[in-house]
């Protein structure tokens, strides 16, 4: 335990940053999630609604420091292939999806 007021602030703030992070990285994953069972489903509109709202989240995260900005580019990007090779009627891609949705 922290003696000094000082270490006792210091406290106080990591365990509300922490929480503050992990309820952003919970929001992004559950943002993939839902992009990614809308492509499992074949909804490629509603798809690309939530692939809006996944870059969203990760940027403003990103914008935050929860993450850095290279993950939230790599989740954009990998979230983005998927939605286009959705759209595109992949089926190699869907594929890959219900893999990772049931992993």
């Amino acid at each position: 335990m922290p003696h000094s007021a000082s270490a006792k602030k210091r406290h106080r703030q990591n365990l509300r940053n922490r929480d503050r992070n992990r309820a952003a990285k919970s929001e992004i994953k559950s943002s993939i999630r839902k992009v990614l069972e809308a492509i499992s489903t074949g909804d490629v509109a509603l798809a690309r609604e939530q692939f809006r709202g996944a870059s969203r989240t990760a940027d403003q995260a990103a914008s935050a420091g929860t993450i850095h900005r290279n993950r939230a580019a790599r989740i954009k990007s990998r979230l983005s292939a998927r939605v286009l090779a959705a759209s595109k009627g992949d089926s190699a891609a869907t594929s890959k999806v219900r893999k990772a949705t049931k992993a």
